[in-house]
């Protein structure tokens, strides 16, 4: 069992990824399957189809796509790196 750091306040579960030079902080909370990432929604921040589909299908493939709320403030790199 791997252990979930989780906001005091609001009982988020928070993340933080790393690839390349790009940093990605996470939340992740209970909801109705909305991606946003930097305040824009999924679409409209990653218009590749191939980097929109990395995110959700991680998602999708452990059945929780419709049921959270991914919040995203993600810096450096590229596109590629960010997704």
């Amino acid at each position: 069992m791997v252990a979930v750091k989780k906001d005091k306040i609001n009982g988020d579960a928070l993340g933080t990824g790393r690839r390349k030079s790009s940093v990605a902080r996470v939340r992740v909370r209970a909801g109705s399957g909305n991606i946003t990432i930097n305040d824009k929604s999924l679409t409209d921040y990653f218009v590749n189809d191939q980097h929109q589909s990395s995110i959700s299908a991680t998602l999708a493939a452990v059945e929780y796509g419709d049921k959270v709320d991914v919040l995203v403030r993600v810096t450096g790199g590229g596109m590629t790196g960010q997704s």
